[in-house]
């Protein structure tokens, strides 16, 4: 079963400005990212924190996953299980 990845807030901009996403606001440690699509604002939050918390980080790849395939952000937030 694959486990979540240890991430930060400055992780997760690198993942999102790969699909687009450019940080376009930020109140204290909460950046906020949007990208427009067919006319049509996707807006993510992302806290800048150094290492954020695995229920946190699950609700964030449920909300990013409204705008991005799960095949594609799946190998992004979860590692491999190397047991096998």
């Amino acid at each position: 079963m694959p486990k979540l990845r240890v991430l930060g807030g400055k992780d997760l901009i690198k993942i999102f400005t790969s699909f687009g996403f450019k940080k376009i606001d930020q109140h204290g440690s909460h950046a906020k990212l949007r990208r427009i699509v067919d006319g049509s604002k996707e807006t993510l939050t992302i806290p800048m924190h150094y290492e954020i918390d695995k229920g946190l980080l699950k609700q964030i790849f449920i909300q990013a996953s409204q705008y991005i395939s799960e095949k594609e952000l799946k190998p992004l937030f979860y590692s491999r299980n190397k047991s096998r």
